[in-house]
């Protein structure tokens, strides 16, 4: 009988360890088979986090960042144990004691599942790291072999805090934020050293469902669950009571319920400058290394000045516009049903219009309530309410209220009041609308080419495209100085004449007969005076002289152009470039010739602060010296390369300040230190710009229709200059600025400026300027310079008395030896700008 019994036990014991070993083999196999090309968890130990890179001001304050994940890389040791002990409370309370796995866990998951409890994972911290970085998120049992064989592996090779480090800087937090760190700044506006119990706490309730406990939309969920970790937390010995029964008592408090502020309101609204940055630099450094590289760019910005250059532009541009007498308004609207409830409040925030705009004070979105014939009810956004406007402030409008709005019409409106920039005592509430017309500015530093401002249009929120680099627009005049740039550098002199008279080209598609802005004629006028009074006929007969080939290789060395077509007509700006490169070019103008790269940023820094872009290259000789004297300012020695002639450089900018003086800017442009610059307008008025300098600022101006089009009495003086002059008043006010340096190797000589004829040196008038001329190059005076081009008899040229030609004729030897007969002298009084023709 013991025999039978022992032989039965034995057999049983048998069955059992074959059974074991059998299942030891079995799942020997299976984790052998998917141990097999599994990824190398080796490269976590290297792991760099996709981070947010962040653009600042010259003075170090954040004021734009960009990332596809925002997150914000913390090291595991710098990451508060309060902060690790709240997720190890909520996700895995034994992750210090496991080896990648939790036997406990599992069977506690499969005892709940198996009494028909809710199915639960019983992945580890390390398990969860493995499924975030190396595996994908499918429910499957192949996954999670997967996990356990590649968790196992990693508690081999990295720490505890080194893989709990990656797990709380990669996890999905809600509200777009990834990792601890950047949910602390979203949630609260915090640091992670700055957070109590309870937001430790409820940062550590998001990882399961990282969009379902948001306080604002689930205030009860997110509070039991938090209350539910804080309790885990207590239990494993990391709150004292009293600590937990504090924590426990107090309220969610986030920015999401408007209890914080939120980090964004400390950061400008996104502008064309940044945005711009961030074009460049992902074309340099490709999208994924700006996006997720988590790069310190120091912008080159001055804050101040960009916002007088969005106000300057953003103000003539409505001026243009209201003088046209049309309300267009914004174009959307609401359900007017909303307006007799609190409901407008929601319909109103999901319309997408420009909420940037600052000019004058802030302008506010608004609904139209009710229109009636003497006022306009209006329902604003930003718990301002219910406002009136008067019949008065739609004076400058054609129609009513009743002919122009309708209940439930999306508006702009600003307060109009006593002081400036909506500051004062409220006189009315004032309509606004974003111009139809459109236009860009861009100051920049002459000799290092870092740009200070930047507004690509009105609106950036309105309009993202950036008109100062993205637009290819015609120059118009604004180009001829690369003309005279050419002649200048050829032998030619602000004094020498070219001839002012009717010209017919062949071409394709027929005779091109060009003209002057004024349709008349001026005979033999000195270069100054051409560039001043922006003459097409003067600048194309230079063009022929000269020769199109090398006017195009100066605008191609000097970046207008790619590769500039070789046709008269190009000479007066037919091409197309855009105000960036038009600025830069004429940066080169006042620095005395020399090569200028223009820049948005001054420096980028990786994510470990190396430096690896930096703009400035030119040497600074006595940086690394101790100490100066006193008033002695280090030595900056310039390596750039000189794009022209410094003399040249300096008659061009003398030539220019006439322009500004007395020519198609003149009364436009009033500073108090000296200026240059040149107007530009094209044909039938679709395009108006004026670029100019001081001698250390360089800034641009284009407006225009985004589709072009005529605009009703357009030029470059008028339109873009009081934009240049009221960004360039404050400009000089914060900058200075004094006397275009004089280059040496030169002489002055006093010449009639209308003749061109040589002056005694005590000479004086308003027709008298003192030129600069190249020592060892006696100019010669007399010679006249007609390009080659013919030039008929008894045309009807224009004198200074403001009369056809009858008497005062002279005669001329041009430099082809014709003798002609053309007047004596044209006065002022009867130039007229010029233009593309």
């Amino acid at each position: 009988m013991l025999r039978f019994i022992l032989s039965f036990f034995g057999t049983i014991f048998s069955w059992i360890t074959t059974g074991l070993f059998l299942i030891a083999v079995v799942i020997g196999g299976i984790f052998w088979m998917y141990g097999r090309d599994l990824p190398n968890h080796e490269t976590l130990a290297q792991y760099q986090p996709p981070t947010i890179s962040r653009i600042y001001s010259g003075e170090g304050r954040i004021i734009d960042e960009f990332a596809r994940e925002r997150r914000l890389y913390t090291p595991p040791a710098e990451i508060p144990d309060l902060v690790k002990q709240a997720f190890i409370s909520a996700e895995d309370k034994n992750f210090y004691n496991h080896k990648g796995y939790d036997l406990r866990g599992m069977v506690a998951a499969a005892v709940t599942a198996a009494r028909g409890g809710p199915l639960r994972g019983a992945s580890t911290i390390t398990q969860q790291v493995m499924k975030n970085f190396l595996l994908s998120s499918e429910r499957s049992a192949e996954r999670k072999i997967k996990e356990l064989i590649l968790a196992t592996r990693l508690e081999q090779s990295l720490s505890k805090d080194e893989i709990l480090g990656l797990y709380l800087n990669e996890i999905d937090l809600g509200v777009r934020s990834f990792g601890v760190t950047a949910a602390a700044q979203s949630y609260f506006n915090k640091s992670l050293s700055e957070l109590a119990p309870e937001e430790a706490a409820f940062l550590a309730i998001h990882p399961k469902a990282p969009y379902s406990y948001n306080p604002a939309k689930n205030y009860e969920g997110a509070l039991q669950r938090r209350n539910f970790v804080l309790r885990e937390m207590y239990e494993n010995g990391y709150l004292t009571q009293v600590a937990y029964e504090a924590a426990r008592a107090a309220p969610i408090k986030t920015v999401q319920t408007g209890d914080y502020p939120s980090y964004r309101e400390n950061l400008p609204p996104r502008d064309y400058f940044t945005d711009e940055i961030r074009r460049q630099l992902s074309k340099n450094f490709g999208e994924e290394e700006f996006f997720e590289g988590g790069l310190s760019i120091r912008a080159t910005i001055d804050p101040e000045m960009q916002t007088i250059a969005a106000h300057s532009l953003q103000r003539r541009l409505e001026e243009i516009d209201r003088g046209l007498q049309v309300w267009r308004g914004t174009g959307e609207t609401i359900d007017p049903t909303t307006l007799d409830s609190d409901a407008w409040i929601d319909a109103l925030a999901e319309v997408r219009v420009a909420r940037d705009i600052t000019l004058d004070g802030k302008w506010y979105v608004g609904a139209v309530k009710e229109v009636g014939n003497q006022s306009l009810t209006v329902m604003v956004e930003d718990g301002v309410g219910e406002v009136s406007v008067p019949r008065e402030d739609i004076k400058w409008m054609r129609g009513s209220f009743v002919d122009n709005f309708t209940r439930g019409d999306v508006v702009h409106l600003r307060r109009f009041t006593s002081g400036d920039n909506g500051t004062g005592d409220l006189i009315r509430w004032s309509l606004r609308q974003v111009p139809e017309v459109q236009g860009a500015f861009m100051a920049m530093d002459v000799q290092t080419g870092r740009v200070i401002s930047m507004q690509g249009g009105f609106s950036y929120q309105n309009s993202v495209f950036n008109r100062a680099t993205q637009a290819t627009r015609q120059p118009g005049s604004s180009f001829k100085p690369f003309v005279y740039a050419a002649a200048l550098d050829s032998g030619f002199s602000p004094a020498s004449i070219v001839v002012d008279a009717p010209i017919e080209i062949n071409t394709p598609q027929g005779v091109w007969r060009p003209q002057n802005a004024s349709r008349e004629f001026y005979g033999p006028t000195p270069l100054r005076t051409g560039i001043e009074q922006s003459r097409n006929l003067m600048t194309i007969r230079l063009a022929q002289e000269v020769g199109m080939d090398v006017v195009a290789g100066y605008a191609e060395r000097f970046g207008v152009y790619d590769q500039m077509g070789q046709y008269l007509a190009s000479s007066l700006g037919a091409e197309e470039s855009t105000v960036f490169k038009m600025v830069s070019a004429y940066a080169m103008f006042a620095n005395g010739g020399e090569k200028v790269e223009p820049t948005l940023v001054d420096r980028v820094q990786d994510r470990y602060g190396r430096t690896i872009y930096r703009h400035d290259q030119r040497v600074c000789e006595d940086c690394e010296v101790a100490s100066l004297q006193s008033g002695v300012a280090p030595k900056i020695v310039s390596n750039r390369e000189r794009m022209i002639d410094a003399i040249t450089a300096y008659q061009l900018t003398s030539m220019m300040q006439g322009v500004v003086t007395r020519g198609t800017a003149a009364g436009r442009v009033n500073l108090p230190v000296p200026v240059a610059g040149k107007t530009g307008t094209t044909n039938e008025g679709k395009d108006a710009w004026f670029i100019g300098f001081t001698s250390n600022i360089v800034a641009g101006c284009y407006i225009g229709y985004d589709t072009p089009r005529a605009m009703r009495g357009a030029s470059g003086g008028g339109f873009c200059g009081p934009v240049f002059n009221s960004f360039m008043q404050e400009a000089v006010k914060k900058y200075g600025g004094g006397k275009f340096k004089v280059p040496p190797g030169g002489h002055f000589i006093k010449i009639d400026r209308f003749s061109g004829a040589r002056l005694s040196d005590d000479a004086s008038g308003p027709n008298v300027v003192a030129e600069y001329f190249r020592d060892g190059e006696e100019p010669v005076f007399g010679l006249t310079y007609d390009g080659g081009f013919a030039m008929g008899s008894n045309l009807p040229l224009y004198e200074e008395a403001g009369g056809f030609v009858g008497d005062g004729m002279q005669e001329v030897q041009t430099n082809s030896g014709q003798t002609i007969k053309v007047p004596e002298k044209a006065d002022v009084s009867t130039l007229s700008s010029g233009g593309l023709y």
